[in-house]
């Protein structure tokens, strides 16, 4: 059964991709749980419509952003995580985290897929980190402070 993904399945299929499945793992996981739908000519259609749409609003996004780009640029954005007595956060702090505190802070949204962390950050303290936008980087400091 041919199947177009409504939502990304790791190690599966991305969204929008259309691909062969198995008729019971179609029917019995990806389209009770709203990941995927089965692949007509009309769905096919409308699903192009929407990644147009989509790949339209980020690339405005992106723009929108590099222009305002150098507004982080040298910031400092102060957080707060829970951490024992030696400094060790309870739990990483990955960029999906930091990015509602640079919009918080500086009022510029910054998608977390533009924030470069090599691995979550698990220390308090300042932290140098990378914002890259088509090419073009800035960086900013993570300050963490212990709750």
């Amino acid at each position: 059964m041919k199947v177009i993904f409504l939502k990304d399945v790791p190690k599966i299929g991305k969204k929008y991709e259309a691909k062969e499945m198995s008729d019971g793992y179609a029917l019995n996981f990806l389209i009770p749980r709203g990941l995927a739908e089965v692949a007509t000519n009309a769905s096919a259609k409308r699903m192009a419509v929407e990644k147009a749409k989509e790949d339209a609003e980020r690339k405005i996004q992106e723009d929108l952003l590099l222009k305002n780009l150098k507004d982080v640029d040298g910031v400092t954005i102060e957080m707060e995580g829970k951490a024992n007595e030696k400094g060790h956060l309870f739990a990483g702090i990955h960029s999906a985290e930091i990015a509602p505190e640079i919009t918080k802070q500086t009022r510029l949204i910054i998608s977390p897929e533009f924030i470069k962390l090599e691995k979550p950050i698990k220390e308090v303290g300042e932290h140098q980190i990378t914002v890259e936008v088509q090419n073009k980087k800035v960086t900013f400091t993570l300050n963490i402070k212990p709750l």
